[in-house]
C-alpha cells in the first residue's frame, strides 16, 4: 500500500484585478475522482495545507451544471463528504516527503491565490521532482509549479513538458478578462513546454515522474497515470 500526500489550497477565495474576491477553493472533482481511483487500488491519502486549516470546496464544482446534472451532483457531494483526510489535514509545513509514495495537488482557483506563491509547497514541489516520486497536479493547481526554485533561483519545471488549465478554457468559463494573470501565460513564461488539448477535454501529460492535467476531466486519468507509476 502506498502513502500518497494530497496538497490542497487553503483559500476561499481568488483575488481578481479589480480587487474583488471570486469566491473558491479546491474543485471538488479534482479531489473526489483521484481519491476514489487511490483508495479503490488500496492506496492511503493524506491530506496537507498552509497552516492545516481545512480546505474550503469550490461551490461552483457541486452545482448540477459541473456535474452532468442533478444525480452527478448529489454523487459528487456524496463522495466529497466522505473524505475524511479533508476534515483533518496535516500542516504543509510539518510534511516530510520521505513519509509519501507520491505527491498530488488537485485544483480549483484557490491555488492561483496561496500554492502560487507559497515557498514551503515550491520547495516541496521541488524536492518531489527530483526525487523521481510520482507528481501528479492538474487545472489550475499547476499555479504551485510557479513557487518552485533551484538553488540557483530558477525553476525545475523549465523544459517540462506539461499541461494545466488554458487561456481558451478560462476565458470559455468566462473570468479570464477579470484575471490579475492567466495560468498558461505563467507557464509558457517560466519555460515549461506547455501541451494544449481540446478545451474541457481529458488531457494529460506524462514527462518522468511529472503528470499534469488540463481540466477537471482530466483528473481521473491522471491518477491512473499515477497509479501505473506506483505499480
Amino acid at each position: 500500500m502506498a502513502k500518497i500526500l494530497f496538497v490542497v489550497t487553503g483559500v476561499d477565495h481568488w483575488t481578481l484585478a479589480d480587487g474583488s474576491k471570486h469566491p473558491t477553493g479546491f474543485w471538488a472533482e479534482e479531489a473526489v475522482a483521484p481519491y476514489e481511483v487511490f483508495t479503490s487500488a488500496g492506496h492511503e491519502v493524506v491530506v496537507a495545507t498552509p497552516g492545516g486549516v481545512v480546505p474550503t470546496v469550490d461551490r461552483a464544482s457541486l452545482a448540477p451544471e459541473s456535474n452532468g446534472g442533478q444525480e452527478g451532483a448529489d454523487r459528487i457531494a456524496a463522495a466529497l463528504g466522505s473524505i475524511t483526510p479533508l476534515l483533518k489535514p496535516l500542516k504543509l509545513e510539518e510534511i516530510d516527503l520521505g513519509d509519501y509514495d507520491a505527491v498530488f495537488y488537485p485544483g480549483g482557483h484557490g491555488p492561483m491565490e496561496d500554492l502560487a506563491v507559497d515557498a514551503v509547497s515550491g520547495r516541496l514541489l521541488a524536492a518531489a521532482l527530483a526525487s523521481g516520486k510520482p507528481l501528479g497536479v492538474v487545472c489550475h493547481a499547476p499555479a504551485a509549479l510557479l513557487a518552485a526554485r533551484n538553488a540557483d533561483g530558477s525553476s525545475p519545471f523549465t523544459g517540462r513538458r506539461l499541461t494545466g488549465f488554458t487561456n481558451a478554457e478560462e476565458t470559455q468559463a468566462g473570468l479570464a478578462d477579470r484575471a490579475k494573470w492567466l495560468l498558461q501565460d505563467r507557464l509558457v513564461e517560466l519555460g515549461a513546454d506547455f501541451q494544449e488539448g481540446e478545451p474541457w477535454a481529458p488531457h494529460v501529460v506524462v514527462d518522468g515522474n511529472l503528470v499534469t492535467g488540463q481540466n477537471p476531466a482530466s483528473s481521473a486519468p491522471l491518477a491512473q497515470e499515477l497509479l501505473k507509476k506506483l505499480a
